[in-house]
């Protein structure tokens, strides 16, 4: 895999000190100022600086596009990504929309080309580790999750200095900043919901700063918090009729990972690899999966980005949060005149 970058803020720095660590080459980099571009290039001894998209997709020093701007220009810059023959990465959250969302799956199909949602747990051999916990808990009844931390951005919001993170005409808000995490946690060892629904608070320009999204499973029940206007402990809890695991880090970390026994009492420590740099894991573990062709498990990784893209949108209209990208994706329900299933507000688990 030899990458080029799209972006050059504070998740593109992060991603491309990362790159370097796992000794995947970044040879080129995208943006729409080079005044912004250069600075961080010539950090990471990137080659190549472009601020046309086209000419930046036919550079053949690189295979793999990793997708770094805000959320609501993912689908765009991917879809034309991988019609020009390149592999793509996508930081979460993965569209805007599932529409949006389900058509880069369907392009992916078409066209051959490697898609990844870059999401880090999901990419966490402890993630793994946990699937043969689940049974030691007895029915599971509940899950927790939180991850509440207060923006270094949300001062400035209130004074309406409005960053990406907080514009919905840029997909922002708490839900797709933060509960992402939450829902492709939970997603992700047990797929779609029966029902969700997401409670928010909402700020002065309707983009939601907090909430609270209940996931229905039937015999269990998952609440996914998520705070960028106040903080609190994060974490994760699991709880059954015969044991909790408890995970205590933000969701995305799986990491301080333990069971504890109802009857014993005896808590068994469950993390046992050492993954001390997350984003490093996921390029890793993405890099392997396309030097053994394993397609198979990409696919599996995209139904589940599909799943959680579902879960988010649906939350998102459960709460009134509008993004200018709704209306493109009222105009195709339109013309195809038939909402997929997933869509609606009572969706049954499953694809």
């Amino acid at each position: 895999m030899r990458v080029g970058v799209c972006g050059n803020g504070m998740i593109v720095r992060q991603a491309l000190s990362c790159f370097a660590k796992a000794e995947i080459p970044v040879t080129a980099l995208w943006c729409r100022n080079p005044d912004h571009g250069q600075p961080v290039a010539d950090a990471f001894h990137i080659s190549s600086v472009y601020t046309d998209y086209d000419a930046f997709l036919k550079d053949e020093s690189f295979d793999t596009v990793y997708i770094g701007l805000a959320n609501s220009v993912h689908d765009a810059f991917a879809k034309k990504a991988m019609l020009a023959g390149k592999n793509v990465i996508v930081e979460k959250p993965f569209c805007a929309t599932y529409a949006q969302a389900q058509e880069l799956v369907q392009i992916a199909q078409e066209t051959g080309a490697w898609l990844f949602e870059a999401i880090m747990s999901r990419y966490s051999a402890n993630y793994e580790e946990l699937i043969p916990w689940l049974d030691k808990l007895g029915d599971l009844t509940l899950i927790r999750c939180n991850f509440s931390q207060y923006s270094s951005r949300y001062d400035r919001y209130v004074n309406h200095d409005v960053a990406p993170a907080f514009d919905p005409a840029l997909a922002g808000g708490a839900l797709y900043d933060l509960n992402v995490y939450n829902v492709h946690f939970v997603a992700g060892l047990f797929g779609a919901p029966r029902f969700s629904y997401y409670m928010a608070n909402k700020g002065w320009n309707g983009i939601d700063t907090s909430g609270v999204l209940l996931m229905d499973y039937g015999q269990f029940k998952a609440v996914c918090t998520a705070a960028k206007d106040s903080a609190s402990h994060s974490g994760i809890v699991m709880q059954g009729t015969d044991g909790t695991i408890v995970i205590d880090d933000r969701p995305g970390y799986i990491d301080n990972v333990t069971f504890t026994d109802r009857k014993t009492k005896a808590v068994t420590r469950i993390d046992t690899h050492e993954e001390p740099d997350k984003m490093v894991t996921e390029f890793v573990r993405m890099q392997e999966v396309m030097d053994h062709n394993e397609r198979s498990q990409m696919e599996i990784w995209l139904q589940r980005s599909l799943q959680v893209m579902a879960v988010l949108d649906n939350g998102r209209q459960d709460a009134g949060i509008e993004f200018p990208c709704d209306e493109e994706t009222e105009e195709t329900q339109e013309q195809t005149q038939e909402m997929p299933e997933i869509m609606k507000h009572f969706h049954v688990g499953g694809f």
